[in-house]
């Protein structure tokens, strides 16, 4: 138990700094849905996605590289400087490059020429970002999680404070979003490279550069399933007929006001993602060391256990009161968490929750892949996602706009998880009990979906049905820890 309590303290500590970074910078979402409307609002979004897809291929899989091999810490400063000069090298040749090419990246990008400005600071975002990836690698790696924390956590300071700053006090227009997150990274990743100077005492070392590059490659492929997974869906959204966003969401309404929607909708599913990523900050470097534990199986299905727990009881209460949650005025914004204009996205929620859940799924499943360095299939998985990814979309967005985009991400992590589960098990056996932990699943999306029966069935507001809901939902999960640690 005191390894997971361990697991559990790293999980608390990056958790803290991410729920603190994450309710610095939701109030964005506040803020933008308010002065940007909500066509103006897709501007941010398709630029972020084109940001999510561009990180995999300047970063080459270089963090997950360096956790893997600079647990040898003889080894680690070489493999740092090592790691740190390849990025260097290929970030700047790809920003050049893309910036050279900047008229038919803004053309794929659904974007004029009037955002080419916004368009060279996402260069310099990519940049900074890439070169801080692997000195925040470092700091996971050694356990230095309160000063990962400050540094997250200032990042977002700068980049929320700048935003009040330059669109109230200087009344800047869309590029104040893009202006402060550059600022930001410049700022984080100056002093990211203090903390972390003496490892460039190291030297650059040929053997090792095979070695990481051999690893992290495949996390190129990988990652860009993922992105697809999380972001492709707003440019199918903002591609699709007029005729067809106006038929489902009602006269006036473009795809470019869908994507605002969706985005800013999608936003409330960071409860998972957060509580997803701060267990992930903590459970790779866990299982790391504890990898030649002779109770390692155990450990790690006891992890997955408490894990799925958490995992409950955060889409049990973000999917039953979403709607009170976005009507939450901010005192300070004196405004809705997020603005009504943008309400009648909300139902994607409770299928953006399930979809993270799943990939937390797939985080778990992810150790026996990277202790017995099978990184090689997990592009082949991610690519499937993406796959389905594509496919559902293009399947569901004439019918159901948004809600289409959700299932295909729904169904993308869904049948990851499940793959990288089969597969994970050949090559360690642990055992996860997928059947009990999906029926645990289930039950909380058939509350979620209850609730409006139930509150017209006994003419209850919704409110008090979700409340009477959450009860056994609760009951179900403290009988399934106790079950299960029997």
């Amino acid at each position: 138990m005191s390894k997971l309590r361990e697991l559990f303290s790293d999980s608390v500590i990056y958790g803290f700094s991410n729920v603190v970074a994450r309710f610095i910078n939701y109030l964005l979402v506040p803020f933008h849905t308010d002065v940007f409307s909500t066509a103006r609002y897709s501007i941010v979004s398709l630029v972020y996605a084109a940001i999510t897809f561009l990180n995999v291929i300047l970063q080459m899989g270089m963090e997950s590289a360096y956790l893997r091999y600079a647990e040898d810490r003889k080894e680690a400063s070489n493999i740092f400087k090592t790691i740190q000069l390849s990025l260097l090298g290929v970030s700047t040749v790809a920003v050049v490059l893309l910036w050279l090419f900047m008229p038919v990246a803004l053309s794929a990008m659904n974007l004029d020429s009037g955002t080419s400005g916004i368009y060279i600071m996402m260069l310099g975002i990519l940049w900074f970002d890439t070169l801080a990836i692997v000195p925040f690698a470092e700091l996971r790696l050694v356990r230095k999680s309160i000063q990962f924390a400050i540094l997250k956590t200032l990042h977002v300071i700068i980049n929320v404070g700048l935003n009040f700053y330059l669109i109230l006090s200087l009344d800047y227009g869309i590029e104040a979003v893009f202006i402060a997150n550059l600022v930001a990274s410049v700022i984080i990743t100056g002093l990211i490279w203090a903390v972390t100077a003496d490892l460039w005492k190291g030297e650059w070392s040929q053997k090792w550069v095979g070695t990481i590059f051999r690893f992290g490659l495949p996390f190129i492929p990988a990652g860009l399933g993922h992105a697809t997974n999380e972001m492709l869906d707003r440019f199918l959204l903002n591609s699709m007929d007029p005729s067809v966003a106006e038929k489902l969401y009602g006269s006036g309404i473009t795809p470019e006001d869908v994507v605002g929607i969706y985005s800013a909708c999608y936003k409330l599913a960071v409860f998972m993602l957060l509580m997803v990523q701060m267990y992930r900050m903590a459970w790779q470097p866990f299982f790391m060391r504890y990898s030649r534990d002779e109770e390692s199986a155990t450990l790690f299905s006891r992890a997955f256990i408490y894990f799925n727990a958490f995992a409950a009881v955060a889409y049990l209460v973000v999917a039953l009161f979403r709607e009170q949650i976005v009507a939450i005025n901010v005192p300070v914004l004196n405004a809705t968490l997020i603005n009504s204009e943008y309400w009648p996205g909300l139902e994607i929620v409770p299928l953006l929750l399930l979809a993270y859940w799943f990939q937390g799924w797939y985080i778990n499943f992810s150790s026996g892949i990277f202790i017995k360095e099978k990184t090689s299939v997990l592009y082949k998985i991610t690519l499937l996602g993406a796959g389905i990814t594509l496919a559902v979309n293009l399947a569901l967005i004439p019918y159901y706009g948004m809600m289409g985009s959700a299932a295909a991400t729904l169904a993308s992590y869904g049948v990851m998880a499940f793959v990288l589960g089969i597969y994970s098990k050949r090559v360690m056996e642990v055992n996860y009990r997928i059947p009990l932990n999906l029926g645990l699943m289930i039950f909380c999306v058939i509350l979620v979906y209850t609730a409006p029966l139930v509150s017209a069935w006994m003419n209850m507001s919704y409110v008090v049905a979700s409340s009477l809901l959450l009860i056994p939902g609760l009951a179900a999960i403290g009988g399934y820890i106790y079950f299960t640690e029997r």
